[in-house]
């Protein structure tokens, strides 16, 4: 099984809209203009080719690709490890205020160049106004430039507003000349995944309306917000793995992601109650396919992907796990986000006991 998976992710909210980006040639800041990007808020990263970073604008219902102006590193180059203790405290003294008045939303590696971009927001609540990060191998944090960046800009319509507001745009992800988008709509039918094409266009459109089987609530489901996911190739075709509070794991095939579909989606496991999955990963190691997940109560867990296409679904009540195994992780405490440095590494933002966040190199395991 070959992998072909770009960070994203999650949630229940995908954008999907024509193939009229895919197998685009060329660089793709081409296609943008130069300018600054009206970000009101900054969510869910995703990287692309050529450095191009894409940001989810939850307070201002949009999607941003913004030129990051950094390929500095050969791709046959290891990355260097990053490692920054205290960096919320860091990053807010940079900003003029403390680490308990900014939050953290997501972290994303640039392949290009090894180095990590963070967004926060400087505040708590879903409207904080927001900032993006770089931070590069020496541990040096710097806000991103927006003032006469290469930019574009794609309105998303639909969003969830009231109570679902928070979960509106949850994550992100870049492939085949598609950006796929997570979050909740506003329609009853609320759980929705679309993917807009690159250059943007067809933004509008409506997502495709998704239904899982949730197996430790014993029903099927068409509001839940996915929280984190992946695009995945089982046996040549491409699906999105998608997690769920408390735990399912579930496989969209993307060839059903239509725009207004309603598409039910093969429950391949459930992982444990009272919990929330964080973020994940998809990586190679001695030639198989593993999913590397963080959780908010269950650690971090190690799930064989490869295994995802022959996994029967769950249609039944669970009490508590079901479907594909994992093992935990013991060596990784607090983990919050991560993403692949490199082949044989992650980059991770961790919680100690004392409440600091760190951010640092891991070996994938």
């Amino acid at each position: 099984m070959m992998l072909r998976a770009m960070r994203s992710a999650a949630a229940a909210f995908v954008v999907l809209g024509t193939c009229a980006g895919a197998g685009l040639a060329g660089d793709l800041t081409e296609g943008l203009k130069s300018g600054t990007p009206d970000l009101k808020s900054a969510g869910a990263l995703a990287f692309g080719p050529d450095g191009v970073l894409f940001v989810a604008d939850q307070a201002g219902g949009a999607i941003f690709a913004i030129d990051a102006g950094d390929r500095g590193q050969a791709p046959s180059q290891a990355p260097a490890a990053v490692h920054v203790e205290g960096i919320d405290a860091r990053i807010a003294g940079m900003l003029g205020t403390t680490a308990d008045q900014i939050l953290i939303r997501d972290v994303a590696v640039n392949p290009a160049s090894g180095k990590v971009y963070v967004s926060v927001a400087r505040g708590r609540g879903p409207d904080a106004a927001g900032v993006i990060v770089r931070v590069g191998a020496d541990g040096e944090i710097q806000e991103l430039p927006l003032k006469g960046v290469k930019f574009a800009r794609a309105e998303i319509s639909g969003l969830a507003t009231g109570r679902g507001r928070q979960d509106s745009i949850t994550d992100l992800a870049y492939l085949d000349g598609r950006v796929f988008v997570a979050g909740l709509s506003n329609e009853e039918f609320s759980s929705n995944l679309r993917a807009i094409p690159f250059p943007f266009a067809g933004a509008g459109e409506q997502g495709a309306h998704i239904e899982i089987y949730h197996g430790s609530h014993g029903r099927f489901e068409t509001t839940s917000p996915v929280r984190t996911f992946i695009p995945y190739d089982i046996d040549g075709k491409r699906y999105v793995l998608a997690a769920y509070t408390c735990t399912p794991l579930v496989k969209f095939p993307v060839s059903d992601l239509r725009p207004g579909a309603r598409v039910k989606g093969t429950t391949i496991a459930e992982l444990g109650n009272h919990n929330k999955p964080l973020d994940m990963i998809v990586y190679q190691k001695d030639g198989r396919d593993f999913i590397l997940m963080a959780n908010s109560s269950r650690g971090v867990m190690k799930i064989p992907a490869d295994r995802a296409g022959t996994q029967e679904g769950i249609i039944r009540r669970v009490s508590d796990r079901a479907g594909l195994p994992y093992e935990t992780v013991d060596g990784l405490k607090g983990i919050e986000q991560l993403d692949k440095l490199g082949k044989e590494s992650a980059v991770v933002l961790a919680r100690g006991e004392n409440g600091r966040l760190d951010l640092k190199t891991i070996a994938l395991p």
